[in-house]
This record gives structure tokens, C-alpha cells and sequence, in this order.
């Protein structure tokens, strides 16, 4: 319980047919391993105290007294346990007999609710045993010698961690039309507990992520399924025990035809920033420990516990890492970019695209980008003018690979030596060549960049913007000069991502187009560098991760400061899980201040940044996604890294 990480588990217990007290030791032992792990919320299986497949014997009064028994006597052994248990019994109130969930706390019955949406198909006739629970009633019973109220409209807050609120809905429930949970949810339940019997035949077990994920995301909630197992009765159905943690779209672990735990931590404070994001969730006043049209609300306390994160947490939060998915991503990415700057193209009815072609990733991005929208309008590629205007940092290698690019993708090329203009503008202003200060790098750029609008216009033309998201999050650009642009196709792209493209491309063109695929390979090998110092012989000598930090940690720190707007001491909480055995904390913490300190300070040339098409979940566009004063102060962040 720590950063609003809160751990929890479905759990599965070995059971027997009929048998609740076997079935309540099971379940006490389970609940003490899921302690054992520091976890808080535990949901166990549907009916399985009797277990689900008991079919007439629910109908035999002995059978739910002999759960009661049995509930009771989990409560008597797990006083001790510091953590939210849903349990699965079947209950007989006011002569009805109810598929309920046992909500229990250190002995305590905190509530019970009732299935809502009761199955009469096929092998799921509930309805010859129990009636459905309603979200309309809630009134108080007796069980198991306590009073605790009985209904499906309960919430269960929890004081110690503002953000969390949990919810309880049985199997069918979730297969509804119209679901308990998202009820529970508008109401501000952030976590939905779901105890369930499903039974295993081919593709189901797909069909039941489908539809949690697709649950947690529209709910953006936490969501913990739990699914009857071994010990089951197979005379007509087999259960797999598809125990599932979910939050907000992903399945954060998961395991079938096993009993037992899996354990995972949602991040219930990221849940309840994209609430606030969306502004979809609507604002209740709800009393605590009262009933209030039909609503129950249970407040109570779990004691903070600290525990490692378990969840994987990955490097690369901006595309995915499997092969089929980053693939398809960077289809995705390019194909977006290039429909912007087509209708650009379209509407400003120009004729010439103009790109500064530097021998680097990002200018080569660029240039695949035109050439798809060009391919888009079918147009000739000839109409791409490709510039490249090498000066006093420019090394051979880079120049050639932009000459053969430019070939290759069948643009038209141009080399502007920029190099006696720079001279001459340094004898106007007074500057010593030997003097290699932020003038003789940013003269460089701003020249450039008049070339490229003097070209534009020669051309009747709009000039393309090279720069990438990571360079605009760390200022790592020229004011006035290579962040300025007429369209931005790279705006939204950061740094790791735009590697990952390029490379995409080479790969695509291995067969097609061999020397193509070549020089992209090559220019992935090139050192990220503006080139604006001298080289040392034929060697890069200002490679730019040396002196801002590796590009793969800065975009970690973006996402998670940008698109979630998580604290630096979560987000370096996170790093380490994410960047375990790569980088020190030391080393984390370094570029983690280094982060914070350019960001804040470089917003002014974020405030003026041209149009540009977003392609991922971030977007630093000063008409878009963040909006932020150039005048900010990281005191608030940086005195969080400093007591880390």
C-alpha cells in the first residue's frame, strides 16, 4: 500500500462437493498464504464454501446451514488477518435463497451480496434455486450471529487509501446487458470484485478476458476475477480455476487449470487520475455506514503493509514489445503521421515538401513519412526536396547516408553548404570561431532552418519539422531554429519509438529494396547527434545521450509524468522495477532530476511549437495535451527527488 499501489489476489481453493467444513479449512489456509504475500483484497471463487456444482442439495436446508457453519468458522480463524475476503456461499433470507458474496474483514462480516443476474440456459439453471438480488434494496439480516446488510448495491472504502473503493459482482452478472459493476462503478467503486463458476470449453477462456479487460477499461477500474476449480463435480462440466487480475484494459496476470493464488498489485491513484482525465465519472456525496436509496457504503480501515511491486512493469510504455504487436504499432504510427501531413498537403495546396536531411534518425523519419503521404495523394516523390547543408560538425558518414537516402526513397536532393554564410554571420556578430559556445551550435540550426523557409518559399513548399517528442520534453533544441517548422510530422513521437520505426522500415524493405533497408540499418547505428561541434577525425564528437541521458529513461519518465501524472518518487519506483539489473537507483535518480530540471525550464519552446498530428498517448502540443506556464517552477518535484 504504497504510491497507490494496493495488492491483491484471486484465489482458487481445492475443494470438495458439499463438504464446507473441508472447504473452510481450504479457504482459511489459502487466506493465510495470500497474507503471507502482503495481500489486502482477496476474492475466492463463487459459491465455494459448497461448491457451485451441487445443483438439488441447494435446496436441502442443511446444505446453506452448512455453509454458514462454515463461514463462521473462517471468520473465528482469520481474525487476525488485516485483509478484505469475498467469500462465495449460498444464503437463505426472508425465504429466499440467495448466491451470495461474503464480504469479511478480521472476523467481521462487512456485507453480503447477492448475484443479480441469476442463469436459467443450458447446464446454468440457477433459477431453480436462487432468487435474484436487486440493486434497488439493501436491508440489514442475521448471519452467522452478525448483523450485516444483504444487497447488490454495496461499496466497501477503504479509509486508508482515499482512491479505493471496491465493489462486488458474481459471474453472470458481468455477462449482463447492463452490468452491476458499472453501477457500482459510476458510483465510485475503483476496484470490482468478481467471484464466478465458468466452465471450461474451447475459446471461452479468451471470451472471459475479452470481455474483463474490455470491462476495466470502459469501468477504468481494477478488476479481479476468480473462477471455481479443481474439486468441482465433472459430470457435466469441467472448471479451470481462470483466476484473472485486470486494470484498465490489461491483464496484469492470470492462470487456468491450477488452484491457489495470483497475486498482482493495481494502481488504484492511476485509476482515479483518468477518471478525473475523462471527467466521465459522475460526483457522488455518499455517507459512510449508512443505507441511502438503496445504496450501502461500508467504510473501513487496512493497515499499511510495505510489499515489493510483483506486476511487470514495462521499459518501452510508449509501444509494446511483442514482435506482432510493435509491428502493427508502427504501421499504426507512420500510416497516422502521414494521413496528417496529407491533409496538410491537401489543404494548403502546395506543391513542395521541404526536409532538412541530416544523415540522422529523425530527419529520417521525416522523409519516410512524406513519401507515404505523397504515395497517399499520388504524387511524384520528386515533389520531396530533401536539403542537406553539412557545416562544421558534419562527418562523411551522415552526409552520404542522406544522399543515398534521398536516392532511395526517390526524392529530389539538394546540398546547401552552410558553412561560409556561419562564418560570415559569426565576423558580423563578433564571434570567435575558437569560442564553441551555445552561439556556435545555435547559429548553425537557426541558419539552417532559413535555409530551409527560404527554399519552402523558392518552391512554393512547407517545410517539414524533424524534431521529436523527447527533444521537446528536454528543450533539447534550438529556439528559432530545428524546432521550428511549418508542419511537425514528428511532434508526437519520442526518441525510442522513432528508432523503432526506422527500423520497422528497414525491415520491411529487406527484400524489396535492399539498399534502402542498408543505409536505414546504418543510420540506426549512428550516434543520436545535432553535429554542430567538430569531429574528431571522422568521428562524431557530441553524442547527445552523453550529456541530456539515455533517450529509453527519458521516455519512461515522460510517460509516466505526462500521460499519468505520477509523482517522481513513483515514477523512480517504477524505473527500478522496470529497469532492474540495467540501471542503478543512483543512476536513475540522476537523470530522473536532470528530467525534471529541463523540463520545467525549456516549456517556453514548447508554447510556440508548430502543428503537428498526434500519433501516440502523449502529446506536448501547447494546443492539445498540456498546457502549462513558461513560467512553472519544479520546486514541488525536485524537493520530492531530493529526499529519495
Amino acid at each position: 500500500m504504497q504510491d497507490g499501489f494496493i495488492k491483491v489476489a484471486a484465489g482458487t481453493p481445492k475443494i470438495r462437493v458439499a463438504d464446507c467444513a473441508h472447504n473452510a479449512r481450504q479457504i482459511v489456509e489459502l487466506m493465510r498464504e495470500a497474507a503471507a504475500h502482503a495481500v489486502k483484497i482477496l476474492c475466492l471463487p463463487e459459491l465455494c464454501l459448497t461448491g457451485y456444482t451441487c445443483g438439488d442439495l441447494f435446496s436441502q436446508s442443511i446444505l446453506p446451514r452448512g455453509a454458514e457453519e462454515g463461514l463462521g468458522l473462517i471468520l473465528e480463524q482469520t481474525r487476525d488477518l488485516d485483509m478484505l475476503t469475498a467469500v462465495g456461499l449460498p444464503l437463505q433470507s426472508e425465504n429466499k435463497l440467495y448466491n451470495c458474496a461474503a464480504v469479511i474483514h478480521k472476523g467481521k462480516i462487512l456485507g453480503l451480496v447477492p448475484k443479480t443476474h441469476i442463469p436459467n440456459y443450458g447446464e446454468f439453471c440457477e433459477g431453480r434455486w436462487f432468487a435474484p438480488g436487486s440493486l434497488d434494496m439493501t436491508y440489514r439480516c442475521t448471519f452467522c450471529g452478525q448483523q450485516a446488510p444483504l444487497g447488490s448495491a454495496q461499496l466497501f472504502r477503504i479509509r486508508s487509501m482515499p482512491n479505493l473503493t471496491v465493489g462486488v459482482e458474481i459471474c453472470e452478472d458481468l455477462w449482463a446487458v447492463t452490468p452491476p459493476s458499472s453501477h457500482l462503478a459510476a458510483l465510485g467503486a475503483t476496484l470490482i470484485l468478481n467471484l464466478s463458476a465458468s466452465d471450461e470449453e474451447t475459446g471461452k477462456a479468451q471470451r472471459r478476458r475479452d470481455l474483463i479487460a474490455g470491462q476495466s477499461t470502459r469501468l477504468c477500474c481494477g478488476y479481479i476475477y476468480s473462477s471455481a476449480g479443481e474439486g468441482e463435480s465433472t459430470t457435466d462440466l469441467v472448471f479451470s480455476g481462470h483466476n484473472m487480475i485486470a486494470e484498465d484494459g490489461a491483464i496484469l496476470n492470470e492462470r487456468r487449470f491450477e488452484t491457489g493464488l495470483v497475486v498482482s498489485e493495481i494502481d488504484v491513484d492511476r485509476l482515479a487520475y483518468e477518471r478525473r482525465r475523462k471527467n466521465t465519472f459522475p460526483r457522488q456525496e455518499l455517507r459512510e455506514d449508512v443505507l441511502t436509496h438503496g445504496l450501502y457504503t461500508c467504510p473501513l480501515t487496512l493497515d499499511p503493509v510495505p510489499a515489493p511491486l510483483t506486476r511487470s512493469v514495462s521499459p518501452t510504455p510508449f509501444f509494446p514489445s511483442e514482435p506482432e504487436a510493435l509491428a502493427q504499432t508502427c504501421k499504426d504510427a507512420l500510416t497516422i503521421a502521414a494521413l496528417g501531413l496529407k491533409k496538410r498537403l491537401e489543404h494548403t495546396k502546395v506543391k513542395t515538401a521541404v526536409i532538412g536531411l541530416s544523415g540522422g534518425l529523425d530527419s529520417t523519419l521525416a522523409l519516410l513519412i512524406a513519401a507515404r503521404a505523397y504515395d497517399m495523394l499520388l504524387r511524384d516523390r520528386r515533389d520531396i526536396l530533401a536539403v542537406t547543408m553539412p557545416c562544421f560538425g558534419t562527418t562523411r558518414r551522415t552526409r552520404s547516408n542522406a544522399e543515398i537516402l534521398a536516392e532511395r526513397i526517390g526524392a529530389a536532393f539538394k546540398t546547401v553548404d552552410i558553412s561560409q554564410a556561419v562564418r560570415q554571420h559569426f565576423q558580423d556578430i563578433g564571434q570567435d570561431m575558437e569560442n564553441q559556445d551555445a552561439a556556435f551550435e545555435n547559429a548553425q540550426a537557426r541558419e539552417r532552418t532559413q535555409v530551409l523557409m527560404d527554399l519552402a518559399n523558392q518552391q512554393g513548399g512547407l517545410v517539414i519539422g524533424t524534431g521529436d517528442l523527447s527533444e521537446l520534453a528536454l528543450g533539447w533544441c534550438t529556439y528559432n531554429g530545428d524546432h521550428m517548422s511549418m508542419y511537425a510530422v514528428n511532434a508526437s513521437i519520442p526518441k525510442t519509438l522513432v528508432r523503432h520505426l526506422v527500423a520497422w522500415v528497414a525491415q520491411s524493405e529487406e527484400k524489396t529494396d535492399p539498399a534502402l533497408s542498408a543505409v536505414l540499418r546504418d543510420i540506426l547505428d549512428t550516434p543520436v547527434s545535432p553535429e554542430l561541434l567538430p569531429p574528431t577525425g571522422e568521428d562524431i564528437s557530441q553524442v547527445t545521450e552523453d550529456i541530456v541521458g539515455p533517450y529509453e529513461l527519458h521516455d519512461f519518465y515522460l510517460y509516466y509524468a505526462i500521460r499519468w501524472g505520477f509523482p517522481p518518487r513513483k515514477i523512480l519506483r517504477l524505473a527500478e522495477r522496470a529497469f532492474e539489473g540495467r540501471y542503478s537507483r543512483d543512476v536513475l535518480l540522476k537523470w530522473l532530476k536532470n528530467f525534471y530540471r529541463r523540463f520545467f525550464s525549456q516549456q517556453f519552446k514548447r508554447s510556440c511549437v508548430p502543428d503537428g498530428p498526434k500519433v501516440g498517448p502523449v502529446s506536448l502540443s501547447p494546443r492539445g495535451d498540456w498546457r502549462m506556464p513558461s513560467d512553472a517552477m519544479a520546486t514541488l518535484w525536485l524537493e520530492e527527488l531530493e529526499k529519495l
